[in-house]
């Protein structure tokens, strides 16, 4: 937005919240000034700011969604790095804003994600665990705000997966809604919120659920790079290389059948799961599971229409799985991918359930702030010991506040 807020420092009265959000594809930092003093208490973003990472900086986020050398050091040295970005985007934030330290109650901090094991894959489902980096003790002495963070690990402790956290504030959004609503979020990895309606909830034929479907725009990003190396921007702008290519068919099938795509909700992925690494091998074991007849070398630009097909597909099928019609709303940066979001239209247009497909924006909400707006209700929600997780989402033992609170 655009607009400044005015501020008056010698009557200054803290009244905003900042959400501050970086995915995992890594591109940036997405923050969201939210005021939460209206009649109802709802979440109006009052305006936004986005900060870039430099090529440099999202390798060394993305370097750590896998297990290599020196990780302890590079991990926590980033964590402080990255603090110390917030707190500049954050600085940079309220002097557009014109505004001050003194008017932000607090910063809702999700950090970055670059580890996310809810099963304790690596550990015979042992003492699973989740890290977030962007240390909010640093972001609050810079800023001199108080953080609220960490707001995974208290679910993770009752037993839940940590993930998804906003479908609690999608609800928020969506209190009276007379048919099933889907959000969708297509970050790195894809998820959605599906919100049934009012009558239905009530009558408890169905419960507010959320949970990762599979990649977004993680492998989509992951292949194109690898193709185009040359190329100023890291991801396939609108979708226009995959729209080049034909799906493959077996391909498609082969990657449906990967066992995180066939587990049941509760459930919750990431970058450490789906990766360049694994899409090359899912290609190998792929390639040696044909006849010798019909193995044939796929090209690039086909592969790349089979990754947008896989995303669109995944999240179809959890859809169509949990309701017959309703509406869809896409958010992220996937809802900018034309290609995407046409096959996802036709998808739902062509198949027996009746569906509406739009961006959140038709709702006049900004989809791309979702997110980070999301992150300041956590934080409200930690001030008002309000509960902000949903055992029916995570699949935690109990309802709970999230988040600990880190002072200048």
């Amino acid at each position: 937005m655009n607009s400044s807020v005015s501020s008056n420092p010698a009557k200054a009265v803290a009244r905003y919240y900042i959400g501050l959000m970086s995915g995992t594809s890594a591109d940036g930092i997405d923050l969201a000034l939210v005021d939460f003093a209206n009649p109802d208490n709802k979440a109006q973003l009052v305006a936004s700011y986005y900060q870039a990472y430099s090529e440099a900086l999202a390798l060394k986020i993305t370097s750590l969604y896998q297990s290599g050398d020196n990780e302890i050091d590079r991990a926590f040295h980033l964590d402080i790095e990255l603090a110390q970005l917030f707190s500049q985007a954050i600085s940079a934030f309220l002097q557009q804003e014109n505004l001050t330290a003194a008017d932000i109650i607090a910063i809702g901090n999700h950090g970055q994600t670059i580890r996310h094991r809810p099963c304790g894959e690596e550990l015979n489902g042992k003492n699973a665990f989740t890290l977030q980096i962007g240390c909010s003790q640093t972001l609050a002495t810079l800023s001199s705000i108080r953080v609220i963070g960490q707001f995974r690990r208290k679910d993770m402790a009752l037993g839940g997966q940590g993930a998804p956290l906003v479908p609690i504030f999608h609800q928020q959004l969506f209190k009276s809604n007379a048919v099933s609503v889907f959000i969708v979020n297509i970050g790195g990895i894809a998820n959605i919120t599906f919100l049934p309606e009012v009558a239905e909830e009530i009558a408890q034929k169905n419960k507010v659920l959320g949970f990762d479907t599979g990649p977004g725009n993680a492998l989509l990003d992951d292949w194109f790079s690898k193709h185009h190396p040359e190329s100023d921007v890291k991801f396939d702008k609108s979708g226009a290389w995959a729209a080049k290519g034909k799906v493959d068919e077996g391909l498609l099938t082969w990657l449906m059948h990967d066992q995180y795509i066939q587990e049941k909700a509760p459930k919750s992925t990431g970058r450490e799961y789906f990766h360049l690494s694994w899409l090359e091998q899912q290609l190998v074991s792929y390639d040696s599971s044909l006849s010798q007849e019909v193995t044939q070398t796929i090209k690039p630009v086909d592969v790349q229409a089979t990754l947008l097909a896989f995303t669109v597909q995944t999240i179809h099928d959890d859809i169509h799985a949990l309701a017959t019609q309703g509406k869809i709303y896409l958010c992220g940066g996937g809802a900018h991918n034309i290609a995407l979001v046409n096959l996802l239209k036709q998808k739902f247009t062509s198949s027996i359930t009746k569906f509406a497909v739009n961006t959140m924006q038709a709702v006049g909400i900004d989809g791309d702030q979702l997110e980070a707006m999301a992150f300041a209700w956590l934080a409200y929600a930690f001030d008002h010991s309000l509960n902000s997780n949903m055992p029916a989402v995570t699949g935690a033992r109990a309802s709970c506040t999230l988040g600990t609170e880190f002072l200048p």
